[in-house]
């Protein structure tokens, strides 16, 4: 709130969600001002100095009561959100205002959403898988524990509904908490995540910190911030394991985009902001891990066009330790999780980290499904019976590998009427380890779909 009675100056000019603002002194830049009219208060954050006396301000808040000459208050600092232990369970807003209908979060202290990165010396370098309980995920590209994961896929292919499956998992599994950040969401997504969340019964280890579709770009840029400042305050209050999710980067890189137009800055390679590569890195070097307690950040990240060379991915490829590729190939051939096999990668695949029995497994289960694919042409045109008998084998085992790699969701039982299941790492790589060997050659393919483990009365 002001940190005076007196006003910094007035609005000389409003267009959209920019605001010009004449002020003496010249507040500097990233500061939050404050306004208030008919009952509302407005919030603005200073982004250039036009010249002596006038800034040029992004609104946090839709603008349609604002008007010239009305007094604008300095703050005297960025903004900051109200943080406290018993922020979890809750929805917020960008400001940490209730969304929920609940009471306000009792601030036990504020703490400025622009925070710094930790030090380097404070800092702890990922060097260990985190078990999700996903088994192409566990197998294929590993999570790292305070590390960074982006899953890539264009709209529709389930990337919403593996962030919640990992929020389940992180409860579930290694009794820690989630922040999600739903950066540009539809208010109907987020209801219906608030609601599944508690069906799921991890809503009471869970934070959600909202910035929706139709608020003010300046809101739907800085949404990600308030939630990652949350997510360092419970990494260092609770030393716990912190799972971030942010719901989607890209409407985070859109919102920039607008702002850096309504700014007037000239746009670079396909029309994104100039100052691309910056904002990208500002939320993703705060991403971190200490000795108390861990970050491990999932990132949904929508793909344009399905093009993978997109300024926007690529700038948040670089940044990435793990990279999950949604296809809409397999999502259109039943296949979910929809995870593209061979195009999902990760820094964790080799063998000094995963180990050799791991690693060795892994590699032979792409190499199978590898093959299958540069058959799937000649299977199409001529069928199974002009493959060689090595190939056919290797056809026949990487269709079961594929099916046996799809799972039922805790997070979808609801709707499927299929119980989810959770498989330990440990128990993927028997069971593919026995498909690789042909412990599973006379069973069904339909009765390695949408299952958890094998059953070994089967062979």
């Amino acid at each position: 709130m002001p940190k005076s009675d007196a006003p910094i100056g007035h609005i000389d000019e409003v267009h959209g969600p920019v605001v010009v603002i004449t002020c003496d002194p010249l507040p500097p830049l990233r500061q939050a001002l404050v306004a208030a009219a008919d009952g509302e208060t407005y919030w603005f954050e200073v982004h250039q100095h036009l010249d002596r006396r006038r800034v040029r301000a992004v609104a946090l808040h839709r603008t349609s009561g604002l008007k010239r000459a009305q007094p604008v208050y300095d703050t005297g600092a960025p903004v900051h959100v109200p943080v406290s232990p018993d922020c979890l369970g809750r929805a917020v807003n960008m400001f940490g205002d209730p969304l929920d209908g609940g009471s306000p979060l009792p601030a036990a202290q504020m703490r400025n959403i622009r925070g710094e990165p930790l030090r380097l010396v404070d800092t702890v370098a990922p060097s260990e898988i985190l078990e999700t309980g996903i088994k192409v995920i566990d197998l294929l590209c590993p999570f790292v524990r305070g590390g960074k994961t982006g899953l890539f896929g264009g709209a529709g292919v389930g990337k919403t509904v593996l962030v919640m499956e990992f929020m389940h998992a992180i409860v579930a599994l290694h009794r820690g908490v989630s922040v999600f950040a739903g950066v540009g969401e539809r208010i109907r997504e987020g209801h219906e995540l608030w609601h599944e969340l508690a069906d799921a019964g991890v809503r009471d280890k869970a934070l959600l910190v909202f910035g929706e579709m139709d608020e003010s770009p300046g809101v739907r840029f800085r949404v990600g911030q308030t939630a990652l400042t949350y997510a360092e305050y419970l990494r260092d209050t609770l030393a716990t394991e912190v799972l971030f999710l942010m719901d989607n980067v890209f409407r985070f890189v859109q919102a920039g985009s607008e702002i850096s137009s309504l700014l007037g800055r000239m746009p670079a390679a396909v029309g994104y902001q100039p100052t691309l590569d910056t904002e990208v890195a500002e939320i993703e070097d705060r991403i971190s891990s200490t000795q108390n307690g861990a970050v491990t950040s999932v990132q949904a990240v929508y793909v344009p066009a399905d093009d993978m060379t997109d300024p926007a991915v690529t700038a948040i490829l670089s940044h990435l330790d793990t990279t999950v590729v949604l296809s809409r190939a397999q999502a259109g051939k039943g296949i979910y999780p929809a995870v593209d096999p061979l195009g999902s990668t990760s820094k964790m695949m080799d063998r000094h980290t995963l180990g050799d029995r791991h690693y060795a497994i892994a590699e032979a289960v792409r190499e199978h499904l590898a093959r299958f694919h540069e058959l799937e042409d000649v299977i199409a045109m001529l069928g199974m019976a002009e493959l060689s008998a090595r190939d056919r084998r290797i056809v026949m085992r990487a269709r079961k590998l594929q099916r046996y790699l799809t799972q039922p969701f805790h997070v979808t039982a609801a709707h499927t009427g299929i119980a989810g299941v959770s498989v330990p790492l440990a128990q993927t790589l028997d069971d593919c380890e026995a498909f690789l060997r042909g412990d599973f050659d006379k069973v069904a393919e339909e009765a390695c779909y949408m299952q958890g483990a094998m059953a070994r009365g089967d062979t």
